[in-house]
């Protein structure tokens, strides 16, 4: 059988493929298992400096699988759920890029919108599809759209779950940046390695942090938390060597979590 979620490290960036091209990378347990798990070891991997998510095929994550759907209508669905919830991808300390290169519908909606940056191709198909299933905006989405692309435009793509193209969710502010398919994994994994070479992995993990909690807090705490992390940088090899390597004119060689 083969893996689920492929994984490849290069240079310090991690490439997670979803793996079941014939089923448009459908959303099952164990499929969101293996991705946990892979995500947990990146963590501890000092290798690893930032983490790159795509689909096999056609599909970036066309949503729940429909067997799992079924079973759920039905009564018929015994597994035990992974008790990581399907926002684990924000609580990971390093960087997760997601190069969204087909259908990411539903779930797999939900799944690339919670890693930190998205860059998807063009022609790739985007759709809610919750109202058209009868079912509800899920796992967060309610909170992260209109954060990302404002009330109104929240309200359209969530209550019509019409279809929308990569180019269509770049202009409506939902991903970073959008690519042709050709180019979309290597940008994607390019700008990744950006991000492994020249970024601190140490202030890295305390931005990601910053950036997901601060939505909840007042901008005075948000502000009065920033001082005591910037002073609490002061004290890591990482500030010493970004001013050395800015002085020297070189490559940092920043430290690993």
């Amino acid at each position: 059988m083969p893996e689920l979620v492929l994984s490849s490290l290069d240079q310090g960036v991690l490439t997670l493929t979803f793996n079941r091209p014939e089923r448009l990378n459908a959303w099952t347990d164990a499929l969101g298992r293996r991705y946990f798990d892979l995500l947990e070891q990146a963590e501890k991997d000092t290798a690893v400096r930032a983490v790159v998510v795509t689909g096999a095929g056609k599909g970036f994550c066309s949503g729940a699988d429909f067997q799992t759907l079924t079973a759920l209508q039905t009564g018929d669905y015994d597994e035990t759920p992974d008790p990581r919830p399907n926002t684990f991808p924000t609580t990971i300390r390093k960087p997760v890029v997601a190069a969204v290169n087909g259908a990411c519908a539903g779930l797999g909606m939900v799944h690339a919108l919670v890693c930190d940056l998205v860059f998807t191709s063009a022609e790739a198909k985007w759709t809610t599809a919750f109202p058209r299933r009868g079912l509800v905006a899920e796992y967060g989405l309610s909170w992260i759209l209109p954060r990302l692309m404002g009330q109104q435009r929240a309200m359209d793509v969530l209550l019509s779950g019409r279809v929308f193209t990569g180019a269509e969710a770049y202009e409506m502010g939902l991903v970073n940046r959008v690519l042709p398919a050709a180019d979309l994994l290597t940008g994607a994994q390019e700008y990744a390695r950006e991000l492994a070479v020249h970024s601190s992995p140490a202030s890295m993990a305390v931005i990601k942090r910053q950036v997901w909690n601060d939505w909840d807090v007042t901008l005075e705490a948000s502000a009065k938390t920033a001082v005591q992390e910037m002073l609490a940088s002061f004290g890591r090899p990482d500030f010493a060597e970004g001013v050395a390597s800015f002085l020297e004119r070189r490559d940092p060689d920043f430290p690993p979590l």
